[in-house]
């Protein structure tokens, strides 16, 4: 018996291994040459935290085989700093100015707790007094324009803005939104071909330099109805069932994973021709161990890796957790500080990171 139990644990701790190791692959292999390397990059914290198990079993047991997690670990550690952060920021706020980016859920327009939703959101984004305001999946009931100065007057009235919104029906639009107390001198966008995703960027000027500021909301899974049921429930009374749902499931995972490296890729262009420093935003709907995240990463900086603390994870829906939303920067700024704040008021958490100019 202890046999068969020693060799079942053996081969489980030798797939999660494997598993790992692929999930660092995902970093450097495009999902449109080959996307299995992306579903073990999705899953990446819970592999990590299986083989953390598993070394730990192996040891309580003294076995040398507590060396297979331990070592695969290893090779990987640098993506652990990516989702981890131990020890508290001790970053002065003083002289910086307040960046958040908040994918608002559509205000839960959707999930009869729109009106009430919304307030809550603003009166939150008020009080946090940002200077730059990223948001994602922004709803508009009614005229955009009227619905942009409705909210400037409800933060405060001191802010310029950029919004991109499409329309969803009669007199219902959804896009993204960047409000700015810095004045706007250029207003542009990427388009992404073949996808309701959604890219800006707004020149801004800050104490007389220029920065660029890229607002994101890239591809998500959209994945069908009964497709997030299965995920949600992960049963079936049918075997064939399953596999067909498995099947339907893995082909829209596939399509997002190829459609964001895509995007990505296009946003990489733009932000290689800026003709001044970025700050790239926003909910980008992939892990930092992901091809996506790499590519829009190159040459920036991530502000959680910078100056976060705890766990990074940004999303908190009826999916599994991970961290999906985004403040990155490069060398003309110094980020002091990072915060995710846990309000639920979405299916997202808002994160704030903190600037200032080097002298």
């Amino acid at each position: 018996m202890r046999k068969f139990i020693y060799k079942v644990l053996l081969a489980v701790n030798i797939l999660f291994a494997v598993a790992l190791l692929l999930a660092y692959l995902a970093v450097h292999i495009s999902p449109e040459n080959f996307a299995l390397p992306a579903f073990f990059g999705l899953a990446y914290p819970y592999l990590l935290l299986v083989n953390i198990l598993l070394a730990i079993t192996w040891a309580i047991l003294l076995k040398y085989e507590a060396l297979i997690s331990v070592v695969v670990i290893a090779v990987g550690f640098t993506h652990l700093s990516n989702y981890i952060k131990i020890g508290r920021p001790t970053g002065n706020k003083e002289g910086t100015f307040k960046v958040i980016s908040y994918n608002v859920r559509l205000f839960n327009y959707f999930e009869n707790q729109g009106a009430n939703s919304e307030k809550r959101i603003l009166a939150f984004l008020k009080d946090q007094q940002a200077d730059i305001i990223f948001l994602q999946e922004f709803y508009v009931s009614g005229n955009p324009d009227e619905k942009d100065a409705a909210i400037k007057s409800i933060l405060g009235g001191k802010y310029f803005s950029h919004m991109k919104v499409v329309g969803s029906g009669k007199n219902r639009y959804y896009g993204i939104v960047t409000y700015s107390k810095y004045p706007i001198i250029r207003r542009g966008q990427i388009i992404h071909h073949g996808s309701s995703s959604l890219s800006i960027f707004t020149d801004i000027v800050i104490q007389k330099d220029t920065f660029r500021i890229f607002n994101n909301h890239l591809q998500s899974f959209r994945l069908k109805r009964m497709e997030r049921s299965f995920l949600e429930e992960m049963t079936s009374p049918d075997d064939q069932e399953t596999i067909d749902m498995m099947k339907s499931l893995s082909l829209s995972l596939k399509q997002g994973f190829v459609k964001r490296a895509q995007q990505a890729e296009e946003l990489r262009t733009y932000i290689n021709k800026s003709p001044y420093p970025v700050i790239v935003a926003g909910d980008f709907n992939d892990t930092p161990v992901s091809y996506s995240y790499t590519t829009i990463r190159k040459g920036l900086k991530d502000s959680f890796v910078n100056s976060g603390y705890g766990a990074g994870f940004t999303y908190k829906g009826k999916y599994p957790a991970n961290r999906i939303d985004y403040i990155l920067y490069d060398n003309a700024l110094e980020n002091r500080y990072f915060e995710i704040m846990k309000v639920k008021y979405s299916d997202h958490y808002p994160v704030a990171a903190f600037f200032k100019k080097p002298n």
